[in-house]
């Protein structure tokens, strides 16, 4: 086989790939037909968007612990059931249950004015008096620390660091948002805001990592990039800056949730697994709709789609909402552990959890590279050409381990993420704009045929695609 490569950052984009005639006929030959069938059926389902718009509208986001999560964990088995899907399960799986409360963040000086902020996922609040400071700025936790602490102590830090390519985590706004508060902290700061990602006053949401031991844990918060500008540009004509911040965040005792899981049963293997899903929580802003609402009911509606064109693979595919990968991943480590041994009947992962824009193809790989053979790629490349005719198959050599199948791809389990163009997504995720008006019907029904394709032919295929070396 050879194949033109092109690199992107760390990934590789295997394209123009031309297989040998023998592994052509492998694969082209005994599922072409199929694949067309797949897709054909995708874009000509004009309800494939309905549930998504139920789970939206009429439950709304589903932050872990929240009684809405639960709504959605009860609906969606009861829609595997009513769909026929086998094995129907609620496997238990004890979630964090951080609660929002009120919030508000106001500059006093130069001049009052609200700020439009949002509390950082997991953080901690400020108490019911709030916390007025001066603000300082720092781009990034390491330049933070060149300031000393005479110049934070008593202050709220800005951290200013851009946020400008599509995944918005450019290594110094990353380090604000997980490292950034226990920095400050160490340097005597009483709180953080952060500057978002994405201009338009839509200030986002996100988790932090877990607050470093042996510091006092301080307030974190996500300000506009307008606002946060304003107040960069005032202090750097020596005009002080006081913020006052209030937070009512803070921990419940952890939640009982639940997994939802059910099954295609395969006709001959079926103690063989092609796991596919995507994360039934969601941040408690928005709708959760891109995320990741959008990659679970894809995977169920894939499924379904297999189902109701009676086809019945060698082997199961499971299709698995997971629970509480937005402040814990949960979910995906419970999964983990309840299938024990069973691992090594896990064929392939796909998870779908970056939006529902147009599809180009799946990342590939696990958590070490190293762990996928050459002959894993090529089949993977050959899979993905049958997607060709909706330009959904290239096949991206980077770890192909979503949130939720981390755990899987690891331990050695080929991993597939669904891989878009993320044109607009970024502007969307974890704000009050994730709602389901930003999807598109036909790039979700895109969606589904890939997800369809990719799982069908990796369930049915002779041959386990770790055989191939």
């Amino acid at each position: 086989m050879t194949c033109t490569k092109v690199s992107f950052a760390t990934a590789v984009f295997l394209i123009g790939c031309t297989a040998n005639a023998a592994d052509s006929s492998s694969i082209s030959d005994r599922y072409g037909t199929v694949a067309q069938q797949l897709i054909a059926a995708a874009l000509a389902d004009q309800n494939s968007t309905a549930r998504l718009e139920y789970l939206c509208d009429r439950i709304g986001n589903r932050l872990s612990g929240s009684a809405s999560l639960e709504r959605a964990i009860q609906w969606a088995a009861a829609e595997m059931k009513a769909a026929g899907l086998e094995n129907v399960q609620t496997p238990p799986v004890k979630v964090p249950y951080w609660v929002r409360g009120k919030e508000s963040a106001v500059m006093l000086e130069p001049a009052e004015k609200p700020l439009m902020m949002i509390g950082l996922g997991m953080s901690v609040g400020t108490g019911e008096q709030g916390i007025t400071a001066e603000v300082v700025p720092a781009e990034n936790p390491d330049r933070l620390a060149a300031l000393g602490r005479e110049k934070v102590a008593g202050k709220i830090v800005l951290f200013t660091a851009d946020a400008d390519d599509k995944t918005y985590r450019t290594p110094g706004f990353r380090q604000a948002v997980t490292v950034g508060p226990s920095r400050a902290a160490a340097l005597g700061a009483v709180g953080v805001l952060v500057k978002s990602g994405y201009t338009l006053q839509v200030p986002r949401t996100t988790g932090l990592d877990p607050y470093a031991e042996g510091v006092p844990r301080i307030p974190a918060a996500a300000v506009s990039v307008e606002d946060a500008l304003m107040m960069q540009r005032l202090v750097a004509r020596g005009v002080p800056v006081r913020v006052r911040l209030k937070m009512e965040a803070h921990q419940e005792p952890d939640a009982d949730s639940h997994n939802v899981m059910g099954e295609l049963r395969g006709r001959e293997k079926p103690e063989e697994v092609v796991v596919i899903g995507g994360h039934i929580d969601s941040w408690d802003v928005g709708q959760g709709a891109n995320d990741d609402g959008s990659g679970m009911m894809a995977s169920l509606e894939a499924l379904l789609l297999i189902k109701r064109l009676g086809l019945q693979p060698r082997r199961t595919i499971r299709v698995v909402f997971w629970v509480n990968e937005e402040n814990g991943g949960a979910g995906g480590r419970a999964y983990r552990a309840m299938i024990g041994d069973q691992l090594k009947n896990h064929i392939a992962a796909i998870e779908m959890d970056n939006g529902a824009e147009k599809p180009i193809g799946f990342n590939f790989g696990a958590a070490d590279q190293d762990k996928r053979t050459p002959g894993e790629f090529r089949r993977a490349i050959e899979i993905g050409a049958l997607l060709k005719s909706v330009d959904g198959g290239a096949i991206i050599a980077k770890g192909g381990t979503g949130g939720d199948i981390r755990a899987l791809a690891a331990e050695g389990v080929p991993g597939f993420a669904v891989k878009t163009v993320e044109t607009l997504y970024p502007n969307w995720h974890h704000t009050h704009a994730d709602t389901f008006d930003k999807i598109v019907p036909r790039e979700f029904q895109l969606n589904v045929a890939s997800i369809a394709v990719m799982s069908y032919v990796l369930a049915d295929m002779p041959e386990r695609l770790t055989d191939l070396k």
